[in-house]
């Protein structure tokens, strides 16, 4: 651990550093920056201690800043909220991951840009979402087995986010097992209707500031106390296994995505017990029970940062965002 801090001021502000995230080379800047801005600097150095630094500080900080991918950032977030501090202690994200999907979602372009919003930026009090108990900030994916994770190029995750591990299932797999699945949708506040789908899927994947267009950057509304729930069904396979790019496959002209607004779903197997990624975070059962917590983050956001996605047509959903 490096502390720059006496004790008495090492309560306020407090970075969690993971110095193997992305390519591992943003160490030495992120404590230089984090030094000038009066951070106390954890470095974790083996799993879980994300989660545990961030929930033994959260009671006493008012700034808690998660210094590497989105894994990093939902461990961040987790400890904060096992330690009861989400109302009190704010969040703030410094991109060192691979991807960076949420980060450049809030409209955080670098490290240096991170510490500038941190400083000047708006708070915004955003969504987070659950997954049996379990939060998770950006996205769900159900269907990606575990060494498919394991095996994703960092290069391909800086392509294609989350649906790089799609893409690594698919080679992975070589002939994909359906899964059998019911999904059932519950009445939303602005007249969204409850809604269930049963059939075989290759995948389902769940939004709450990632949106599944088919390219590495797309942002949800995680302002609306909904989630956005993509099926890609079965019918699909033979354009995945035909090499079909997921951009085509996951835009609007696809015949073989079922999209939903939803502010709680459950997810149940027919069959067997199913992965799920929360965020890169691995989580196996047969069912899950997933919902918002509207506005229970608070974090800094960049000014690129557009609550609605929509009402610009920044990232109509349906239709891949160029880029």
């Amino acid at each position: 651990m490096h502390c720059s801090m006496t004790p008495a001021e090492a309560s306020e502000r407090v970075l969690v550093l993971n110095p193997v995230s992305g390519s591992g080379d943003h160490v030495d800047d992120v404590v230089e920056l984090a030094d000038d801005h009066g951070f106390e600097i954890r470095k974790t150095e083996e799993g879980g201690d994300a989660k545990r630094f961030a929930h033994d500080v959260a009671p006493d900080a008012d700034l808690v800043a998660a210094a590497g991918g989105d894994g990093t950032l939902n461990a961040v977030v987790n400890g904060v909220a096992a330690a009861d501090a989400l109302e009190t202690t704010t969040v703030a994200v410094v991109p060192a991951g691979t991807g960076n999907n949420f980060a450049t979602n809030i409209g955080i372009q670098g490290l240096e840009h991170a510490f500038t919003v941190i400083e000047n930026g708006r708070r915004r009090s955003i969504d987070i979402a659950t997954a049996n108990d379990r939060i998770f900030v950006n996205s769900c994916v159900g269907g990606i087995t575990a060494e498919a994770s394991s095996e994703t190029t960092p290069e391909s995750k800086a392509d294609l986010g989350v649906l790089a591990y799609v893409k690594n299932t698919v080679e992975t797999v070589g002939k994909f097992d359906s899964l059998p699945l019911r999904v059932e949708t519950a009445t939303g506040p602005n007249g969204e209707t409850a809604q269930a789908w049963e059939g075989e899927a290759l995948f389902v994947l769940i939004g709450n500031c990632r949106r599944f267009t088919g390219v590495r950057t797309a942002q949800a509304n995680v302002e609306d106390g909904l989630l956005e729930v993509t099926i890609v069904e079965d019918a699909a396979a033979t354009d995945l296994l035909g090499g079909a790019a997921l951009e085509g496959l996951f835009g609007q002209e696809s015949t073989h995505i079922v999209r939903r607004r939803t502010p709680s779903l459950v997810i149940e197997s027919r069959k067997d017990s199913i992965e799920y990624s929360l965020d890169g975070e691995m989580l196996e059962t047969e069912t899950v029970r997933l919902e918002t917590d509207p506005g229970a983050l608070t974090l800094p956001v960049g000014d690129g940062y557009r609550p609605n996605p929509d009402e610009e047509e920044r990232w109509p959903i349906g239709t891949p965002a160029n880029q």
